[in-house]
């Protein structure tokens, strides 16, 4: 079974265009990654006070600097 990061495997082809879904479905989506993101928000924030290391490897993976 794969890892499932701020998409799953639906939420990528549904995002993406590769499914032949519905508009609402890419709408429903995209709904739940931004609630995700919103969630991830709040762990950045307990890994910054918490754990430093791996709030750094996350900072690494999704900042662009």
């Amino acid at each position: 079974m794969g890892v499932t990061a701020i998409m799953t495997k639906t939420d990528r082809e549904r995002i993406s265009g590769d499914a032949d879904v519905a508009d609402s479905k890419r709408y429903e989506s995209a709904s739940r990654v931004r609630q995700r993101i919103s969630e991830l928000e709040t762990d950045a924030e307990i890994l910054k006070e918490n754990h430093p290391a791996l709030y750094e490897e996350l900072r690494e993976a999704v900042c662009d600097e």
